[in-house]
């Protein structure tokens, strides 16, 4: 019972900071039918400026919302430089584009910062578990990622939902050409939406950059599973990225765990030690295939 609850915690914390970069991912794809692979470069750069602002403040929180603001600009900056230029073009070459732009990222960030890892510490007054009840200690930084991706996942519900704003962007999401024909300005509208996917990834990476290493390369395999989300989820919407990330982070986290505990009971802990890593990894790839054969426009589509 405390495995199960300890890991459905850490499925819901991995998912939601998933959901950050899934979101943003979702609604670039949506409303600019722009297949954008630097968004993982986002995450890692908001990773970098986050710890290094907080290592000369010596404050977490002054430190991630320096690494919100410096990433929002550079995410901004780049959609104005040169992601307008492939809005046109067809997705290969918005495909090619945009890795260009991952590789060059990596580079820029090992010239500033170098080849090896960078320490993100947490807040110390968060460093130690929290009794959530006798016999189960959590970690209360967990905690804190878990209070933070709900409370941004409301903000951005509420932002979408209730706002004019957001009607231009769910218009955006639904139906792109009839969104244009009613006047929407398309420059302003996708800058926003770009500039608050940026943000999104600055969170994520902010907040995971004390659980897993700051380092040069880290927004690749994160970027993998945001489009696994996108794949599970469907494509266009806030609901539907909420969903699927949370889907995918209690697959893959308890997966790490479960599967290689059936293992060892069936075939043995050594076949466990070999086996149950690689089986655990392909999880969420079996779900995603599951889900194309089945329902290809996603389980929680935009129309639904």
């Amino acid at each position: 019972m405390i495995l199960f609850l300890e890991q459905s915690l850490n499925g819901l914390q991995f998912g939601l900071m998933l959901f950050l970069l899934a979101a943003g991912l979702t609604l670039v794809f949506g409303i600019m039918d722009t297949i954008n692979l630097a968004h993982g470069s986002l995450y890692m750069i908001g990773a970098y400026l986050t710890a290094t602002a907080a290592a000369a403040s010596g404050s977490f929180l002054v430190g991630l919302g320096a690494g919100i603001v410096g990433t929002t600009a550079i995410g901004v900056l780049l959609e104005m430089t040169v992601l307008r230029r492939l809005y046109h073009r067809d997705h290969l070459s918005q495909v090619l584009g945009t890795f260009a732009i991952l590789l060059m990222s990596n580079e820029a960030v090992r010239m500033a910062w170098g080849s090896q890892p960078i320490l993100l510490n947490p807040p110390a007054a968060l460093a130690g578990p929290v009794d959530l009840m006798p016999g189960f200690a959590y970690p209360a930084f967990r905690l804190l990622i878990i209070g933070v991706g709900l409370s941004v996942a409301a903000l951005i519900y509420g932002l979408v939902t209730h706002t004019r704003i957001g009607m231009q962007v769910r218009a955006g999401a639904s139906n792109r050409e009839m969104a244009l024909a009613m006047g929407t300005d398309v420059r302003k509208l996708f800058t926003l939406v770009f500039g608050l996917g940026a943000a999104l990834c600055a969170v994520a990476g902010g907040m995971l950059g004390p659980l897993l290493a700051v380092q040069v390369g880290m927004g690749e395999s994160i970027l993998i599973l945001a489009f696994v989300v996108i794949v599970i989820g469907g494509i266009g919407s806030i609901r539907s990225a909420l969903m699927g990330s949370l889907l995918v982070g209690v697959v893959d986290t308890c997966g790490h765990t479960i599967v290689p505990m059936v293992l060892a009971e069936t075939l043995g802990a050594s076949a466990a030690a070999t086996a149950g890593p690689a089986v655990a990894s392909i999880l969420i790839y079996v779900l995603m295939a599951a889900v194309l054969f089945w329902k290809p426009e996603g389980l929680f589509p935009a129309h639904g």
